[in-house]
C-alpha cells in the first residue's frame, strides 16, 4: 500500500468491546473475588466458577492480557486494583457499575443505530414506559442500580471532598442521592459537616442501610421528595451530581432555579458531570456518554461548562468558576 497509513487503528476499535465484556463477564462470574483469598491454577479455578473446560484458559490469560490479573507459575491472582475494587467482600468494591453495565448498558448499546435514527430511548422507556418509574417498582433492580451509581462516582465523590473549600460551610443536601455515596465521602473526610440525601422516597432504606455502615447516622439524614415536585431542602450548598444530563434544557434550567432558591447568599451549588470540552474535540469518553444519554432518557445529554454557567446566570448565580474533579468529571460551582 506504499505510504498509505494502515487500519489498524480502526480494527483494534472495533475489537474495543471484546474486553470489555470479558471484564463484565468475569465480574458476573464473581472471579475476582474468588481469587481473593490467594492464586489459584487455571483448573481450579475453572472448576470453582463453573466453565467449560474448551476455552477457560484463553478466557483467564486474556484478562492477565487486558492486566486485570497477575499469573505467576502458572497460578493466577488479583492484581491490587480488581482485589481492591472488585472483590464483592470489601467496602470498596465498585463492581456494581459493572453489573449493571453488563445487564443493561450493554445490551441496550447495542441499540445505539435505532437510537440515532429515531432519537428515542432504547432501555425500559422503549415501550413507552418511564425507565425510572419502571426502575423504582424493583426493590432488587433499584438497590443495584443505587450500588453501581456508588461504584462509578467514588473517585469523583472523594475528590470533591478534597477540591472544594469545604471548611466555609457546615451543611450540604446533595440532590439525587442514590445510595448517599457521596454525603458518607464528605461526612467521612470533614467531621464539621453535616448533610442531607434528597431523593425519591423508595431510596430511604438503602441510603439508610449505607449510611449506617459507615457509622453516620448522627450527621447524615435522608430527605423524601421529587426534585421537580417538591422544594429543595435549605442548606449552604447543594450538589446535583450527574443530575442535569438526564433531563431537557427546560427541565435543566427549572433545577437549577429550585437550586437558588433553596441556597443562602454566599451559598453554592455544585454541579459536576462528564462535561464536554467547549471545542468538542478532546474528551470523547464524555462524547460517548451522551449517546448513552440517548439510550437512557427522552431528552437527556452531556453539555459544556459554557452552556452550564450561561443556565447558571440566567437562574441568577452572580459568580460561577469551572474544575477538573476526577477521571471525566467536572464541576461548575455557581455562588448566590
Amino acid at each position: 500500500m506504499g505510504d498509505q497509513p494502515v487500519p489498524d487503528g480502526i480494527i483494534d476499535l472495533s475489537f474495543a468491546f471484546f474486553g470489555s465484556k470479558a471484564l463484565l463477564s468475569a465480574v458476573e462470574l464473581g472471579l475476582f473475588t474468588e481469587l481473593a483469598d490467594g492464586p489459584l491454577d487455571a483448573e481450579t479455578l475453572r472448576q470453582r466458577l463453573g466453565l467449560h473446560p474448551r476455552a477457560s484458559l484463553d478466557f483467564f490469560d486474556a484478562l492477565f492480557g487486558l492486566g486485570l490479573l497477575e499469573r505467576v507459575d502458572g497460578r493466577y491472582r488479583n492484581t491490587t486494583e480488581t482485589d481492591l475494587y472488585l472483590d464483592r467482600a470489601k467496602p470498596s468494591y465498585v463492581g456494581a457499575w459493572l453489573e449493571m453495565t453488563n445487564d443493561r448498558l450493554y445490551p441496550f448499546f447495542g441499540a445505539l443505530t435505532e437510537g440515532l435514527r429515531t432519537g428515542q430511548p432504547q432501555n425500559e422507556a422503549k415501550g413507552g414506559d418511564d425507565f425510572f418509574g419502571v426502575l423504582y417498582q424493583d426493590p432488587a433492580r433499584l438497590r443495584q442500580f443505587a450500588s453501581s451509581m456508588t461504584g462509578v462516582s467514588m473517585g469523583t465523590a472523594r475528590a470533591l471532598a478534597r477540591k472544594f473549600p469545604w471548611a466555609k460551610y457546615r451543611t450540604f443536601v446533595d440532590v439525587g442521592t442514590a445510595q448517599g455515596n457521596l454525603p458518607v465521602q464528605l461526612a467521612l473526610a470533614h467531621d464539621d459537616l453535616t448533610g442531607v440525601g434528597f431523593d425519591l422516597p423508595a431510596l430511604e432504606p438503602i441510603v439508610a442501610d449505607y449510611v449506617a455502615a459507615f457509622g453516620l447516622n448522627d450527621r447524615l439524614r435522608f430527605s423524601a421528595g421529587d426534585f421537580f415536585v417538591d422544594p429543595l431542602p435549605a442548606a449552604e450548598v447543594l450538589v446535583m451530581g450527574n443530575i442535569l444530563g438526564d433531563w431537557s434544557l427546560d427541565e435543566r434550567k427549572v433545577l437549577l432555579a429550585k437550586a437558588y432558591a433553596a441556597l443562602p447568599e454566599g451559598g453554592a451549588l455544585i454541579v459536576y458531570e462528564q462535561l464536554i470540552d467547549d471545542e468538542r474535540r478532546e474528551r470523547a469518553v464524555n462524547l460517548l456518554v451522551s449517546l448513552l444519554l440517548l439510550i437512557e432518557t427522552p431528552g437527556g445529554g452531556c453539555y459544556t461548562a459554557t452552556d452550564c454557567r450561561s443556565w447558571m446566570g440566567e437562574a441568577g448565580f452572580r459568580e460561577t468558576t469551572v474544575e477538573h474533579v476526577a477521571g471525566p468529571d467536572w464541576m461548575v460551582v455557581g455562588v448566590k
